[in-house]
């Protein structure tokens, strides 16, 4: 299972294009002749700073479940969270999850993707409100209460997290495979900061910087 903003990465790779356009006519000369100063340099960088903002925003964000666990990967921050480490999940204004941290603390994480307005969940509530009191919720076999793409996604993740606990034949938690794990050790979450994303935003940033002190001394 994963999930991305699809509007999210066709914005990013716009902009790419139109940044990589503009570099190219910018050093190369497609539309003049090509400009080497201080200020088409910096508008070089600040192009940059345009794809970095791309990338982090756009194109990184995404959530992700398999089989170990859930990888929640925002802007600038990795999450990957085993499903034996995982406390809760929840999907309303956006999709969290609750689990036990490095030192075995709980922390919670928001995911970037999939946020939901307070005003799309009310009315999402209020439209399923008024189909189950028509019957048709009921007729389908299933409660369509909050059912915003955000609180579907953190059904099919809670689905998957039960069916990655072990069971027995009889299909209750099989209780020597969780003594198993637990003598392995608790299950721990870890939370980390993107190298490359951090990168993309703070090398042209600094670069802008020193360009703009540059040309004020100069």
């Amino acid at each position: 299972m994963t999930i991305r903003s699809t509007g999210g990465r066709v914005a990013a790779y716009a902009w790419l294009v139109f940044a990589a356009l503009n570099l190219v006519d910018l050093f190369v000369g497609i539309t003049g002749d090509p400009d080497y100063s201080l200020t088409t340099v910096t508008i070089a960088f600040l192009l940059l700073l345009g794809c970095g903002i791309a990338y982090t925003v756009g194109l990184r964000p995404v959530i992700v479940g398999d089989e170990a666990g859930v990888t929640i990967r925002n802007p600038l921050r990795d999450v990957r969270a085993p499903w034996g480490a995982i406390r809760r999940i929840e999907g309303r204004n956006a999709l969290t999850v609750a689990f036990a941290g490095p030192d075995g603390t709980e922390l919670e994480t928001r995911a970037w993707v999939l946020q939901t307005s307070p005003r799309a969940q009310a009315k999402a509530e209020a439209r399923a409100e008024k189909e189950a009191r028509k019957g048709k919720g009921q007729a389908q076999g299933f409660d369509l209460r909050g059912r915003t793409p955000t609180a579907y996604a953190a059904q099919q993740l809670n689905e998957m997290r039960e069916r990655q606990r072990p069971k027995a034949r009889s299909g209750a938690p099989d209780k020597a495979a969780k003594a198993e794990a637990e003598e392995e050790g608790p299950a721990r979450g870890t939370v980390r900061w993107s190298v490359p994303a951090v990168a993309s935003l703070a090398v042209p940033l600094v670069v802008i910087v020193a360009l703009l002190i540059a040309g004020a001394v100069s």
